[in-house]
């Protein structure tokens, strides 16, 4: 009895943690949205520097999982939560590097005017932003239709995603100046695109948590 309760709180304990990485994750996002739209250098090496907590907060949770693998006795619906939730904490903080690359474009881009309104990149973003809300629910829930609802905005996502490349690779030939910022602008979009993409991953490991079924949402 005394493993078990000890074992209940090491899995508590690996949700908080799990929960807190990613709303760290979600407001990185949130800020490199902000951060694009009003061209705040500032605040994107905000972000940069944030990022940090992020890549600690995934080293306690790698702990805490060697932990719960090498001491205690984990049944298989614990170990399902375990190996879950490493590969949700990878996710994330892919997703929180994400936000560090958009961040440096806006740096690259810098202050000075941009080449069109930005107006479909934000779109896509906010997007793959209520997404991740979403899975954050799904995960604390184990709300596996959610999991599936979450993972198929991805569409959504994409659509936008290749619109906007379109777009930019319009401009190219008749902006050879602004070459530099079109591009910057294509990483910045593929990175929220990538969003969406950890974000249905981790729907997936969210299913194999509550099923034990393996699942491809990206099919």
């Amino acid at each position: 009895m005394a493993i078990r309760t000890t074992l209940d709180k090491d899995l508590d304990r690996l949700k908080e943690l799990l929960v807190e990485m990613v709303n760290l994750s979600k407001t990185a996002v949130e800020k490199s949205v902000q951060s694009l739209a009003h061209q705040d250098i500032k605040l994107a090496e905000q972000i940069i520097q944030d990022d940090q907590k992020i890549n600690e907060l995934e080293e306690q949770i790698d702990n805490i999982i060697i932990q719960l693998i090498a001491q205690q006795q984990p049944v298989a619906s614990d170990l399902r939560a375990i190996i879950a939730g490493l590969k949700i904490s990878s996710d994330i903080e892919r997703i929180g590097d994400l936000a560090v690359n958009i961040a440096k474009s806006i740096i690259h881009i810098g202050d000075g005017p941009l080449i069109k309104p930005i107006v479909d990149i934000p779109k896509m973003a906010e997007k793959a932003l209520d997404m991740l809300n979403n899975v954050i629910k799904a995960y604390i829930e184990k709300d596996i239709n959610l999991a599936i609802q979450t993972a198929k905005a991805d569409d959504e996502v994409d659509e936008l995603y290749g619109k906007i490349i379109k777009e930019l690779l319009e401009l190219m030939p008749n902006n050879p100046n602004s070459i530099n910022q079109i591009t910057q602008l294509a990483f910045i979009s593929r990175h929220f695109e990538r969003v969406a993409d950890h974000t249905t991953n981790m729907a997936e490991h969210i299913i194999y948590m509550v099923k034990a079924k393996k699942v491809d949402l990206n099919a």
